[in-house]
Parts: structure tokens; C-alpha cells; sequence
């Protein structure tokens, strides 16, 4: 089979001229009462693609061509020929598209597919449709984009021509930063595909923290031999909130006690409700005054503390048993009349079901792999683990600048939409657009599309997504997809596409390329993210292929 494409270009002026009186013309035809149902609604269409190419021509600076396109089909027998002309019809037709036989023109055909470029005028009427700009670009074949960066890892193969998609995350040579935003409505497989990410990079000693509100990844985090850190009613791993870390702030800068209570002020917006300037300064001064207490000041030289060892003296950073708790700070909150209602809030926290935020730390976070699970917390209560966990592990990752690392905010709407507030939502927000200088990627995850452009109009949504130089969609609802056409650079086909695909596909923005990818992983990789069970049940399922 030979396809030959031809496209004429018009001349603007003369067209907006002829549209206009075609438009007259039928404006009057649509007036007249003396004709059926049938023709009125031939006019009708005819008077609505007219005024729509007048439009785009004028308005929107499009160029209006004439489209030719010819197919040749050769075969040695007649009866396979025949065959294979009412295949490529009902293709064709299937996909909305008008053909028609060149009988008795076959020979001016032929000669139009040949690289002589010859479009005889017998033919052109037959062929001939009307295509703006826009669409024409959509007709010019055997384009689709390939992504292969050399030190990438595999992620899967391109739907359309079936390469490989390589992609090094970390290349800032070529990516302006090293952040992933994956959304898709439940079981597209979105998880699937974020627990791939996690496996490949752990084979290449990349630091990785996640945060598991779903306890989704306890498998994984048993095979690769991570730390799991369960914070909850009946766990006995504690994280001291009012706890200051010497990674914190790096070595050269200073405000140890100015950058935590910043912190501080954003959790306690969560706990308290969006607190105003006035009770702002309140809660600062109340912290101010329990970290005195411990003798712990604004001057940096106050977070160390001279200890023995060996008969030398040796300055070493104070621990979390040198730092005061939340019942210190709720003692202090009751002292004071415009403070007590804070007082009462704490209760829980102190006293009642979530008295685990009353603890020293009592956890390392020293391996490769480490996966906050607070499941246990609650609906209701998980934003204060993802918050706290989210303080903690940018900690880590600012320790040090040489090595690539990775957090990964499972359900991030949590944190940046209108259950949230903009103290929250500027930190994670902070860490989306800072992350790139500290060797590191944010990867947001989300089902809850709707959620995570809910705060003030969706302004730290947009910015965490125009902050990701990747951006993976899985298959998602068309209510969905309408919110997120509004904040992502999405074409008419491409929410199609969203729209259509399979569990395992996904369309990826990678830098400016648009890729349509089907996620590719090994048997031995199913077995892990899924464990042994589960892939036996999965086995001959077509959820992902296994045999790269």
C-alpha cells in the first residue's frame, strides 16, 4: 500500500469573501418557511461550519488548505486485492472517514503516488476536503515522539510504534527538574506504576521516603528490605513534633529555632483551624517560651551541648530528649486567657487518642528505603501525619546536596487542597519548586483531581504541576478530565485519549514531548510489588505485560 497526502493552500482573503456570502446566502435559505425539516437542517449545518472557518481564519490567524489524500493497493491476485480494498474501506469508515473508488482514474492514481508529485485536476474534485491549520498538522503521518535518555530507567513502550521509553529523571541537562506528578482514577494503575518507580531507582541506591496513607506498600517495603515507620494508637514508634534536627538547615546557615517554628505555625494551622496574625504570634510566643525552658534560644550555639567522652570535652547536638512536647506547650497554652481555647484543642493530642504525638522519637531513618505508614491515624487525622512525616523527610533530603533522593506524597491533596491551608500548601509547595538544588524529585499522586485544585482556586495545584517537568495520567472520568484541561496543556485528542485508556496505560508529558506509554515490567518485578499471592492470581492477567 502507498499513501500520498496533498495540501493546496488557499488564499485567506478570497475565502473570508466567498464564506461571508455563502453565510448571506444560507442566513436567508434557514428564514424561508416553504422548505421541509430535511433541508432546513442541511442549511443549518452548512450556515455553522461556514461562520466556524470565518471565524478561525479571522480571529484565531488560522490558514485554510484543500487536503488530498490518496491510497494505491497492489496485490497479485484480484480476489486478495478486492479483499484488501473492502478491509481498508471498513477502517476507514469505522473511523468516520468518507472514501470512494478511483474507477476509470486509476492510472492518475497511481501517478499520484509516485515521488513525481503529480495531482491531476480529474481527480481533485472527488478528493477534495477543506482542512484548517490546525487539523492539518493532526495529518502528517508517522509522527510520535520517543523518549530514550541514555541513563534512564525502563518505563514501558510507546503505544503507537512500539519503542522503548527510557527516562532519567535526574538529567538536568534536559529536564528542568526532577519532579513526577501521577494522577488516575482508582485502579488505572497508578499505584502499580509508582511502586515500579520505587523498585527500579532502589536498585540504583537512590534514597527514596514515602508517605502510605492506604498501607499500600508494605509488601514492597518487606522485599526491598526498607524501613516501615507505623505511627499510630498501637504503635510504638514515636515522632516528636517540637523535636529540632540538626539536618534542619544546612551547614553554613543559621536559625535553627526561627525555621522551626515557622514549621510549627503550619501544623498548627491544621490542628487549630487557619489561624489569624494575632493568634499567630500568640502560638510563637508560647513556643517561644517552652524552648526556653529547655534552654533553647534563637542563637544556634544553644541547640549543642558539651558532653565527656574519653576525659575530652566534645560539643554534640542535643537530642530529642532535650527538647520539649506538646504537654509542655499545652501547660503553657492554659496559662493565658486568649490561649486556652488552643489549650482545649490539644487535649486530644496530649491526653487523649492521638497522645503518640506526645513522645520523644524514638526512629532512625539511615536505609535507601523508607515508608511512613499512618494509616492507623485515621481519615480524619492523616494530614497531620502526611504533614509531619512530609517536615521530617525534607529534612533528610536537604542533609546532602550530592545525593539523588526522591519523596513521594501519596493522596497529596490532603495537604494542598481545602482540607489543608496555605501555610501547608506553601510548604509543600516550597519543596516542589526547591527540591531540584538539593539532588532531589517530588513525585505527587493523587485519584482526587477535583481535591488538589480546591484551595484558593486551585493556585498551589497548578503550581505543583507546572513545578513537574513529568507528568503521568492515567485513565481518568471526563468530570476529571474537564478540571484538569483547565490547568494542564491538554489537546482535544489528548483528553480523548485520557479518557480511553487501559489499566497500565498512561499518557506522559515528558519535558515537551506527549508520549502515549503502556507500563512494562518483568514477572519477577510483578512478584515483588505484588507478592507472591496476588501475582499467582494475576498471573495470566494482561494488567501489565510481563515479557520484556
Amino acid at each position: 500500500m502507498n499513501i500520498s497526502i496533498f495540501y493546496e493552500k488557499q488564499d485567506s482573503y478570497r475565502t473570508i469573501k466567498d464564506l461571508t456570502y455563502h453565510i448571506g446566502n444560507v442566513g436567508v435559505e434557514l428564514k424561508e418557511k416553504n422548505q421541509n425539516y430535511e433541508d432546513i437542517d442541511i442549511a443549518a449545518f452548512t450556515y455553522s461550519d461556514a461562520k466556524y472557518i470565518r471565524k478561525e481564519i479571522q480571529i484565531n490567524n488560522e490558514d485554510i488548505y484543500f487536503l488530498y489524500i490518496y491510497i494505491n493497493l497492489y496485490s497479485d491476485d484480484i480476489k486478495e486485492l478486492e479483499y484488501y480494498l473492502n478491509k481498508i474501506e471498513g477502517i476507514t469508515q469505522s473511523k468516520g472517514m468518507q472514501t470512494r473508488r478511483a474507477n476509470f482514474r486509476q492510472e492518475e492514481l497511481f501517478l499520484s503516488c509516485m515521488p513525481i508529485i503529480e495531482n491531476k485536476e480529474i481527480i481533485k474534485g472527488a478528493a477534495k476536503r477543506n482542512i484548517l491549520t490546525s487539523g492539518l498538522l493532526a495529518t502528517y503521518p508517522f509522527i510520535s515522539s520517543t523518549i530514550f535518555d541514555k541513563e534512564g530507567i525502563f518505563i514501558g513502550t510507546n503505544i503507537y510504534n512500539n519503542s522503548l521509553v527510557f527516562i532519567d529523571r535526574y538529567d538536568t541537562k534536559k529536564y528542568k527538574n526532577a519532579n513526577i506528578c501521577i494522577f488516575g482514577t482508582s485502579g488505572a494503575g497508578k499505584s502499580f506504576y509508582t511502586k515500579l518507580l520505587i523498585l527500579r531507582y532502589k536498585l540504583l541506591g537512590i534514597k527514596q521516603y514515602i508517605i502510605d496513607p492506604d498501607r499500600e506498600y508494605n509488601i514492597l517495603c518487606n522485599k526491598l528490605k526498607g524501613t516501615q515507620i507505623k505511627i499510630g494508637p498501637n504503635s510504638e514508634t514515636y515522632i516528636n513534633i517540637l523535636e529540632i534536627r540538626k539536618e534542619s538547615i544546612e551547614e553554613g546557615e543559621s536559625g535553627y529555632l526561627a525555621t522551626k517554628i515557622g514549621k510549627l505555625i503550619g501544623f498548627f494551622n491544621l490542628v487549630f483551624g487557619e489561624l489569624d496574625e494575632e493568634e499567630k504570634a500568640l502560638i510563637e510566643e508560647s513556643l517561644i517560651k517552652i524552648y526556653n525552658k529547655k534552654n533553647i534560644t534563637f542563637d544556634d550555639k544553644s541547640l549543642f551541648k558539651e558532653i565527656i567522652k574519653n576525659k575530652k570535652t566534645k560539643s554534640e547536638f542535643k537530642n530529642s530528649k532535650d527538647m520539649p512536647l506538646l504537654e509542655d506547650l499545652y501547660e503553657e497554652l492554659g496559662k493565658d486567657e486568649k490561649t486556652k481555647k488552643f489549650k482545649i484543642k490539644l487535649i486530644p493530642f496530649v491526653k487523649g487518642s492521638m497522645k503518640f504525638f506526645n513522645n520523644y522519637t524514638n526512629i532512625e531513618l539511615n536505609k535507601d528505603l523508607v515508608i511512613a505508614d499512618i494509616y492507623d491515624l485515621g481519615e480524619e487525622n492523616l494530614k497531620f501525619g502526611m504533614y509531619l512525616f512530609t517536615d521530617i523527610f525534607w529534612d533528610k533530603i536537604k542533609e546532602n546536596r550530592q545525593e539523588k533522593k526522591a519523596i513521594y506524597l501519596d493522596e497529596i491533596w490532603r495537604l494542598i487542597g481545602v482540607t489543608s491551608n496555605r501555610e501547608v500548601a506553601s510548604f509543600i509547595y516550597k519543596i516542589f519548586k526547591t527540591i531540584r538544588k538539593y539532588g532531589g524529585s517530588g513525585v505527587a499522586i493523587t485519584q482526587d483531581i477535583s481535591d488538589i485544585f480546591s484551595l484558593d482556586s486551585g493556585t498551589y495545584g497548578k503550581s505543583i504541576l507546572n513545578n513537574s517537568s513529568i507528568k503521568t495520567f492515567f485513565a481518568l472520568e471526563e468530570e476529571n478530565i474537564k478540571i484538569l484541561s483547565e490547568y494542564a496543556n491538554l489537546s482535544e485528542k489528548e483528553k480523548v485519549e485520557i479518557k480511553s485508556l487501559k489499566r497500565g496505560e498512561a499518557l506522559m508529558f515528558v519535558g515537551e514531548n506527549h508520549i502515549l506509554t503502556k507500563i512494562e515490567c518483568s514477572d519477577i518485578e510483578k512478584e515483588i510489588i505484588e507478592g507472591e499471592d496476588e501475582f499467582e492470581k494475576n498471573n495470566n492477567s494482561d494488567r501489565f505485560s510481563g515479557d520484556k
